[in-house]
């Protein structure tokens, strides 16, 4: 193919892109994404073929969730030399502005890759350090029905589809993967990442004060931290954000890496691209402390996205945040103040070369205890760990390492599980305990929380590890225990719960994840000390205020804004309230709602305040609502559907407080499968004569042969 379409737009005496001294014979299969601030930012996706790299101007750049079909727009042949090029075209030339080399890789036709172009339709599959998996380019019809210049870049469903609203790519993975520079440090000329470590001598572990020689050791039990409702005040504390994630020590060699689970399970091939990143750390024997987590577009951690990547190998980028190093270069360094270790571990990350982003520093902040807590919670973060900053390192829980939680979370033993109901597959409840010596527990059930592979993947795993006896000291009786199957307590999950009643029962549980990294004996009742007047020295201090809690609330997976708004005055009942009695109802409610078109009752501001009936929606949906078209007199309009229970949590989020289905489901809307008779009875009708029109319906309805049910209304029934 001719470059002559792409030399005549450039000025090679001005820019420093390639000029092309040739196209190259053969067929190559090079990959690239260019991330291009022009005129304006947009992302350039370019396959080699036929000896050039052929090339579209993608504006919002790809995406990794087939719904979000991307406009790509074919543009001239670039040479296979703009395959390494990163930098800045000057300003007035032909695409002026700074290009980063956002992703490289290579890239696989599925089909003739010529055939495909030339009929419209590429399919293909990438394997770039951030694109994977299958996508295609489907050309557009032109004004006159000819082929266009447009395209639209399509991301196939497969094992890397994620949606869009979870995670985006461009997004989550800004850095050029050459030099890991930013755009701006780009156009401002600054070196790359990786050419130079910093000056200065190699750090000494030797010289770290109680460090001492010795063998590398196989494996150290992680140090486990101590709840406590208030973070500790004074000086003489370090205080980092609290992860979610799984506990790892990772162990390098003379260039071998090992990564071992907080129970000492190998896990190197779950995190295969953390191990191969922890090989540029200029070491030759370490042992490290940290956490590897997913993390979403605003920095909290996504620990269901990480349960992806422990199932399929596959997923979203694992981040591996570094918060401690316990073993250097022949040295043992349990015994050295934190401070100390902290120091060298940051100085060693800071001269590892190249950078990978899946390797971080976990940074800290000294003092200030409630502060940190405050904005941590703000961030919708878990919560904080706070370490004596002169403390050696214990590998057993101690008052050094202290975490405070914005929300109240747990470990729990599953002992048993009850049968879905509705449509709900899999399994409607799990029961849940805890340890007390050698007894476990019971603490409630938890049934919200689950998605369909959670469903699928748990109802698998319960029903292989059932018995007859349940597990439970204390077995919930009666009504309580109907239904139940019970099961050997080997399985650990942890879950986010409002509080512990009375009762000793988990108040709102919400599913949270599995956690393999836990033995089941190994699952007690955390229970909050008092850490706040704690000091350094050991010595009591005075008192701290009560936390602020964080506005920024999730149900189900739907950010709620203004959690704490009255939506019904008179009973004192918040959005947040209602969202979580929702998602407690789910099961029970669902069947009667999902697949219908609806006619809602919205009240933004409250029950008492200007509430309006919408039956037709416009573009602006939660992420979780769709629209059905439907025919009517005056045209075709759009209703709302919901699929789940992130669907009911979104109407709640809207404002909505009375909810109408229709009695039909969509793709049969004319063959409905609910009858309802509404007894609206007039002023001057009494309750008694209500309830004899309603048996007497009933009686009428036993003689068709149709069984009738008692439904009270959302209004005054």
């Amino acid at each position: 193919m001719s470059l002559r379409e792409y030399r005549r737009k450039r000025d090679f005496s001005r820019t420093a892109e390639p000029q092309g001294q040739r196209t190259a014979a053969g067929s190559g299969n090079l990959y690239i994404v260019h991330k291009h601030a022009a005129t304006r930012l947009h992302y350039d996706l370019r396959l080699e073929l036929d000896g050039v790299l052929k090339s579209w101007a993608v504006p919002k750049g790809p995406s990794l969730d087939p719904a979000e079909k991307r406009l790509a727009v074919q543009v001239e042949d670039h040479p296979l030399e703009y395959g390494s090029f990163e930098g800045t075209i000057p300003k007035h030339e032909y695409g002026g502005g700074t290009v980063m080399l956002w992703d490289r890789g290579t890239w696989e036709p599925e089909g003739d890759p010529a055939e495909g172009l030339a009929a419209g339709k590429l399919s293909f599959r990438l394997h770039g350090e951030k694109l994977r998996g299958s996508w295609a380019l489907v050309q557009m019809k032109g004004r006159e029905g000819g082929p266009s210049k447009n395209w639209l870049l399509i991301k196939h469903r497969d094992e890397e589809t994620v949606a869009e609203n979870r995670y985006a790519i461009v997004e989550e993975l800004p850095l050029s993967v050459l030099t890991h520079r930013t755009l701006e440090e780009i156009t401002a000329g600054k070196a790359g990442a990786d050419p130079q470590p910093p000056p200065g001598p190699e750090p000494d572990p030797g010289k770290l004060s109680r460090s001492r020689k010795g063998p590398l050791p196989k494996f150290v039990k992680p140090q486990p931290a101590t709840l406590v409702d208030e973070p500790p005040a004074g000086d003489g504390w370090l205080h980092e954000i609290k992860l979610d994630g799984y506990r790892i020590i990772a162990t390098i060699n003379d260039g071998g890496v090992v990564l071992l689970s907080r129970r000492g399970r190998d896990w190197t091939g779950k995190f295969s691209e953390v191990a191969e990143a922890l090989r540029n750390l200029p070491v030759r024997q370490a042992v490290l402390d940290g956490e590897i987590v997913v993390l979403r577009p605003d920095g909290t951690t996504d620990f269901q996205a990480l349960q992806e990547i422990m199932r399929n190998g596959r997923g979203k980028m694992a981040v591996f945040y570094l918060f401690d190093l316990l073993y250097c270069n022949g040295y043992d360094l349990r015994r050295t103040p934190l401070t100390e270790r902290k120091n060298l571990l940051r100085a060693l990350l800071e001269r590892m070369r190249p950078v990978r982003e899946n390797i971080r520093y976990s940074d800290h902040i000294e003092s200030g205890g409630r502060e940190v807590y405050r904005h941590a919670c703000l961030l919708a973060a878990e919560g904080i760990v706070s370490k004596q900053a002169a403390a050696p390192y214990e590998q057993k829980r101690s008052r050094s390492w202290l975490k405070t939680k914005c929300l109240h979370r747990q470990e729990m033993v599953v002992g048993g599980w009850t049968e879905p109901g509705g449509s709900r597959p899999g399994f409607g409840a799990l029961l849940l305990g805890y340890y007390e010596g050698d007894d476990l527990i019971y603490a409630g059930r938890v049934g919200t929380g689950f998605d369909r592979g959670d469903l699928r993947r748990l109802s698998d795993r319960v029903r292989q590890i059932g018995q007859d006896e349940p597990p439970f000291r204390n077995p919930p009786s009666g009504v309580e225990a109907r239904g139940v199957h019970w099961v050997r307590p080997e399985l650990v999950v942890e879950v986010a719960f409002r509080e512990w009643t009375r009762e000793n029962i988990l108040r709102q549980a919400a599913f949270k994840g599995v956690r393999e990294d836990k033995a089941a004996g190994e699952v007690v009742k955390e229970v909050p000390g008092s850490g706040g007047g704690v000091k350094a020295t050991g010595e009591r201090g005075g008192p701290v205020p009560a936390r602020k809690h964080s506005r920024r609330v999730l149900v189900e997976g739907v950010q709620l804004s203004n959690p704490d708004k009255i939506l019904y005055p008179e009973q004192n009942i918040s959005k947040l309230a209602l969202a979580e009695f929702y998602a407690a109802i789910a099961d029970f409610i669902l069947p009667h709602v999902v697949r219908r078109p609806l006619t809602l009752l919205r009240c933004p501001e409250g029950r008492q305040e200007g509430c309006f009936y919408q039956k037709h929606l416009g573009e602006s949906l939660p992420a979780a609502l769709r629209t059905i078209p439907i025919t009517e007199k005056d045209g075709t309009r759009d209703y709302a559907v919901i699929d789940d229970v992130r669907g009911l949590v979104s109407l709640v989020q809207m404002g909505v407080l009375e909810i109408h289905p229709w009695g039909s489901r969509e793709g049969n809307l004319e063959k409905p499968d609910l009858l309802t008779f509404d007894l609206d009875p007039g002023p001057e009708v009494g309750w008694p004569e209500v309830i004899a029109g309603a048996r007497l319906l009933r009686s009428r309805l036993e003689k068709l042969g149709l069984k009738s049910f008692v439904k009270t209304s959302g209004g005054k029934g």
